[in-house]
């Protein structure tokens, strides 16, 4: 990239305007699209073409509508632009510093060119306040290699896990996986290369599990999906070795909803022996969320009454009185989300009238903030409303979807919402479809 110069570079006098630097720290980047053309004559098509954005969105932007927060496009942005890092909160780009140089001041941090991406993603994170993002992760004093591994390291890992997995609420696998990869390599480095007693041993391959699937889960939203098995395999055998039974059932349950959009009677075998790995004696809240997976899996197969009786279950497990602690890693389910995969199985069995008030309440309880999983359940919605025939209503559930997940680092949301445009499309006579369609195909 050193040697190429964009035609869309700021001139260095626009860099340097007060209102330029305020809306770069900001990153309102459509008050920058707007000044470049407007001061620099450097068109929106221009702007598009080498931010790899349509020239439609760059122009919502530049009106004032919409924002851009996930990591990528704002260091493509930076690089398309030529802002310099430090203006944006990344560290500097490679067109600032010669290569050779790059190379030498990550041998001197002693990170490879990957991590140097994973250390510039963390930055971004620390910089990017405007998107609601606070992590406080404490400095750890690994081991120094062969050194000995204390009792309380497997626990100070985990809780730095559990800070971590705050990220997936509001970026997405595309954002994620490398930080979350990054924390998976070294923890299963500490278990080659350090000493520690049994029981130590057993804990870290725990802790080890978790971040397989964290790293996993990110991958597979992400559109990692060989990436995403490998990991979920890799969890189940360390769990397994772990003597973890809710860990090794979870990461069976991961396979199997990632199965279920190919032999979905092999997904539906995965689910039940996730339930029958984890047992009885699981927390209520890892069994809530495995009989949520089995009931996906069998909806997903189009069978009622066995998604009926699986949604029951789970149902029965969140119901039980119990104060003991349940894992982080099961913290967000609770009633509300049972409610929301209830309705999504419905609509995926094409029983609106089942779907559509389940999912009505629940939405309106869940918070914008979590753009992707909202994007992704209102997709389920807009669906019911179309097998209701309800076709104005899906058309402004679609595109309030689409809307949340404008910027969001995950592939998931524009797979579920496709299907569900082809579907409008048949109806783009009427006005409030065509006015969609119109926006999201841009």
């Amino acid at each position: 990239m050193t040697g190429y110069e964009p035609p869309t570079a700021l001139p260095r006098t626009l860099l340097d305007r007060a209102d330029v630097r305020a809306a770069i720290a900001a990153h309102d980047f459509g008050t920058v699209f707007f000044l470049a053309r407007a001061e620099a004559q450097i068109s929106y098509s221009k702007i598009a073409a080498e931010c790899d954005m349509k020239p439609e969105r760059v122009g919502t932007l530049a009106r004032g509508h919409g924002s851009v927060t996930s990591f990528e496009k704002v260091a493509r942005i930076a690089d398309a632009l030529r802002i310099p890092g430090h203006m944006l909160g990344l560290a500097p780009r490679g067109w600032e510093t010669p290569a050779p140089v790059h190379r030498a001041l990550a041998r001197a941090a002693h990170v490879s060119d990957a991590d140097g991406d994973e250390l510039r993603r963390r930055e971004f994170f620390k910089a990017s306040a405007g998107v609601g993002l606070v992590v406080a992760l404490p400095e750890l004093n690994r081991p120094r290699m062969g050194g000995r591994v204390g009792s309380d390291l497997p626990e100070r890992l985990r809780q730095r896990t559990a800070r971590l997995r705050r990220l997936d609420d509001v970026l997405g696998g595309g954002d994620t996986y490398r930080v979350y990869l990054g924390e998976y390599e070294a923890t299963k480095a500490l278990l080659r290369d350090s000493t520690y007693t049994e029981e130590t041993g057993r804990a870290l391959l725990s802790v080890l599990a978790e971040q397989a699937q964290q790293a996993g889960w990110a991958a597979f939203d992400g559109g990692r999906h060989t990436d995403a098995t490998g990991l979920y395999e890799a969890s189940h055998r360390a769990a397994a070795d772990a003597r973890d039974n809710a860990l090794a059932g979870n990461a069976l349950a991961f396979l199997a909803y990632q199965a279920v959009n190919g032999d979905r009677q092999a997904a539906i075998e995965i689910a039940a022996r996730s339930c029958a790995t984890a047992g009885p004696s699981a927390p209520k809240g890892v069994r809530a969320l495995l009989y949520e997976r089995l009931a996906w899996a069998c909806a997903v197969a189009g069978l009622a009454a066995e998604t009926e009786r699986a949604l029951a279950a789970a149902e029965s497990a969140l119901a039980e009185v119990d104060d003991a602690p349940q894992p982080d890693w099961v913290a967000w389910v609770d009633r509300n989300e049972l409610q929301i995969m209830t309705g999504r199985c419905w609509t995926e069995l094409q029983r609106p009238l089942r779907a559509v008030p389940v999912l009505e309440t629940a939405l309106a309880q869940y918070d914008d903030t979590h753009a992707r999983d909202k994007s992704l359940y209102l997709s389920w919605l807009a669906s019911s409303y179309l097998h209701a025939g309800e076709i104005e209503e899906a058309a402004a559930v679609t595109g309030r979807a689409f809307e949340l997940s404008a910027e969001v680092a995950s592939v998931r949301p524009r797979e579920r919402l496709n299907p569900v445009l082809d579907r409008l499309g048949e109806h783009r006579a009427l006005p409030a479809v065509a006015a969609v369609l119109d926006e999201v195909r841009i």
